[in-house]
């Protein structure tokens, strides 16, 4: 168990994509339609398993009935907050697989149901809910 997370944890800050360039989530950026439309779509595709208000399944540090992690909060009470916007950015289109090896969880990719274009406008909705401090610490790791 704790060799995954550690690969997990490693991956994701070995890994790059340079389409994300293109799709940075500066502030400027984050205006009040693209954060209503991040939610809708957040709505659609993340909250059944994130919870309606980004909360996070129930006991989000404990496994599910089938041995996988459950969902964590989204809403900057979890771990998310501590992942780059291109980290996050890649695990919504591409999900865990493309960074853990022989992943059998459930968080899966949303690049064939969701535009690059929605993947942002999510994850500024996600960012729009975090506390000050927490968007300010993840805004330093972003730079």
């Amino acid at each position: 168990m704790c060799k995954t997370i550690f690969t997990y944890v490693a991956l994701l800050f070995l890994s790059t994509n340079s389409v994300f360039a293109t799709h940075h989530m500066s502030g400027a950026h984050n205006s009040a339609t693209k954060i209503e439309m991040g939610k809708q779509l957040y709505n659609n595709n993340c909250a059944s398993c994130h919870g309606a208000n980004l909360q996070g399944a129930d006991n989000w540090k404990s496994l599910d009935e089938d041995g996988h992690r459950k969902a964590p909060p989204l809403n900057g009470t979890g771990h998310a907050w501590h992942h780059s916007d291109e980290q996050l950015y890649q695990i919504i289109k591409y999900g865990l697989a493309k960074f853990v090896k022989n992943y059998q969880g459930k968080m899966m990719g949303f690049g064939d149901i969701l535009s690059d274009t929605e993947i942002t406008s999510v994850l500024a909705y996600m960012k729009s809910t975090w506390p000050k401090d927490i968007l300010e610490k993840n805004h330093h790791m972003n730079k």
